[in-house]
């Protein structure tokens, strides 16, 4: 039975549908807290209630040191949950989302759904040191794949709900509807247009509706007013003073997303299952928020720290050393919640870096510049702001979150300056984000920028590769090993005809260049393994950008190019065109390297294909 052919839907129904995506995570928002205090209430007290305050302190468990288990059971429900049902749930969510849209045709499971919530609430609710903002984005964005899934809606149509329903989980998580549109559009949107943003802006006002009626017109925390005196760049000086701050929080940044990625390497070389692990690292942290009840009076590190950042705004906590010791201590506790296998975002974690970071700052200000009145909320503020943008690498949604908290506009001048330093800092460290290392590291790059690129409209005339040679098949590989000899270290592309004198195969350069840089060019199998036997025909004046259309609609690699688009004889063939050579020249994605339909065509692509060969 043929496959059902994606239905291209209407602007005015993927706004709809854009609509619904934000309806349904703004009220996932509210149950997906809801869960949180019904685990975190049972976890803590042997309560069942809803009720929970995340700007308030945990009270003193009911178990006393006992609490030291909770994490640890909450580990083994996890990890269940984990393996069980979503895999992909694991982790802080937001890399799962951009690699559906770049790796996977923007197909994420609905299962996630379901398991995200599941899963990212009781790590939370349990003690885990992680936040709330990166489930509820996957959650939304699971959401608008499901959506786009069940009405089969075109590729580019599912990206823009999966947008939608990351932007409407910020929105309603912070109240922030401009900050959502934003995340969506530095992070999520592979495409930023007219088509894409209208829908986005549509899910982002409907998850403000939601979220509004039901957590009420405020913003995650209450900042009181900000001290204005130190906010106003008076003199070089106090410039200089926030040039430093953000070299601090742009290395604050750079050794959040590392000691994740350290901790999650080193406990993966354990010898030991999923569930060990998982069980090891909640224990560390059962033991740090124990020791904190019992020295500090407070939990601390446990949750999503909204009460901590609290206290830093309200300048509550204002011991410099108490609040560098918060930072290391969230610091180490978030890297073993999630380098052990925990299900829970990024997000909370660095608000609470530049809150704790930027307090005790003020406050070695305060003795060493006096003069300038560097109050502890205001550069709490602007910490949470620095730390944000570099390590998610979303620095216009750092700017307009933090400032839609405030909603003071006195902080948008020095925030820009810090954001700027911090974000710079962290990419001259680290290219990658704490969003994208996840994927380089599983050989899973995405696009550093979206741009206009111009190498797309350029010809295949002025790019193609035109050294080509053309072999019998029935020469044998000694042949095509003989011919590659000739040409040196400028590998050709090679056309084997069959015995009827039609291309067989097509062994490209490029293909040639990898396995050399492999060594597997004394496997005398490598002509089966390696090549082509799909190809499409263009013609010598085609746009690039109209031929990686024609590749990907044929699922193959391959382009011979001749001077109309037609081919009668192999010695028509020019040159050779790859998708690889185009992801290697215009800086796309890897994905477009090899993109294979799950229904893989059972011949050659017969799009002005050969019809006629002579002998070679």
């Amino acid at each position: 039975m043929a496959r059902p052919r994606a239905i291209e839907r209407s602007s005015l129904v993927l706004a709809l549908m854009a609509v619904a995506v934000g309806i349904a995570a703004g009220y996932g928002a509210g149950l997906f807290r809801a869960l949180i205090g019904l685990f975190h209430n049972i976890a803590f007290s042997g309560t069942f209630s809803f009720a929970y305050d995340a700007n308030q302190h945990t009270d003193a468990s009911v178990w006393g040191a006992g609490i030291i288990l909770v994490p640890m059971i909450g580990a083994v429900i996890v990890t269940w949950l984990v393996r069980t049902f979503a895999p992909e749930a694991k982790g802080h969510g937001v890399p799962e989302v951009i690699d559906a849209i770049y790796y996977r045709g923007g197909i994420i499971r609905p299962s996630v759904v379901a398991t995200k919530a599941l899963a990212s609430s009781i790590s939370i609710a349990t003690g885990g040191a992680v936040g709330r903002e990166g489930p509820i984005i996957q959650i939304g964005s699971a959401l608008g794949s499901g959506l786009g899934q069940l009405v089969r809606l075109r590729e580019w149509q599912r990206n823009t709900l999966i947008a939608s329903g990351a932007a409407a989980g910020i929105t309603a998580t912070f109240n922030a509807p401009l900050g959502g549109l934003l995340f969506a559009i530095e992070i999520i949107l592979p495409e930023t247009s007219g088509r894409t943003l209208i829908p986005v802006l549509l899910s982002t006002g409907a998850a403000a509706f939601v979220g509004q009626s039901l957590f009420g017109d405020t913003p995650s925390f209450n900042i009181p007013a900000l001290g204005n005196s130190g906010l106003e760049l008076s003199s070089p000086t106090l410039f200089v003073i926030y040039v430093i701050f953000g070299v601090l929080l742009g290395l604050a940044a750079w050794l959040f997303t590392r000691s994740i990625y350290w901790a999650e390497a080193a406990f993966e070389k354990l010898p030991v299952n999923d569930y060990v692990r998982h069980v090891a690292g909640m224990g560390v942290v059962g033991v740090m928020m124990y020791a904190f009840l019992v020295y500090g009076g407070h939990y601390y590190v446990e949750g999503v720290g909204y009460a901590t950042i609290q206290n830093i705004l309200e300048n509550l906590l204002t011991n410099p050393w108490l609040l560098l010791l918060l930072f290391a201590a969230k610091l180490l506790a978030t890297s073993l919640t999630l380098g052990s296998g925990a299900s829970g975002g990024v997000f909370s974690p660095a608000l609470y870096l530049g809150a704790t970071l930027g307090g005790a700052f003020a406050v070695a200000m305060q003795h060493i510049a006096p003069g300038f009145h560097l109050d502890v909320a205001t550069m709490a503020v602007l910490g949470m702001a620095g730390v944000v943008a570099g390590s998610t690498g979303a620095a216009l949604t750092a700017l307009v979150i933090i400032f839609e908290m405030t909603r003071d506009y006195h902080v948008i001048i020095p925030m820009v300056i810090i954001v700027s330093i911090a974000y710079g800092v962290r990419q001259f460290l680290m290219a990658d984000t704490i969003y994208t290392f996840k994927l380089t590291r599983r050989n899973h790059p995405v696009p550093a920028s979206l741009e206009t690129n111009l190498f797309m409209l350029r010809k295949a005339a002025e790019f193609y590769d035109p050294r080509v040679v053309r072999v019998g098949s029935t020469r044998g590989i000694a042949e095509v090993r003989r011919r590659f000899r000739r040409f040196g270290r400028q590998s050709p592309n090679v056309l084997v005809l069959d015995k009827n004198q039609q291309i067989q195969a097509i062994f490209s350069s490029r293909r040639h260049y990898r396995l050399k840089k492999q060594g597997g060019l004394g496997i005398r199998s490598w002509a089966d393994d390696h090549m082509e036997t799909d190809y499409i025909v263009v013609g010598a004046e085609d746009m690039i950008f109209d031929i990686v259309g024609r590749l990907r609609a044929a699922a193959c690699e391959v382009a011979l190019v001749t001077p109309d688009g037609t081919m009668s004889h192999p010695r028509e063939v020019q040159g050779v065109l790859t998708l690889s050579d185009v992801a290697r020249s215009s800086r796309l994605a890897r994905q477009m390297e090899r993109r294979r339909s799950a229904r893989k065509p059972t011949s050659r692509s017969r799009d002005s294909a050969v019809e006629d060969a002579d002998e070679t």
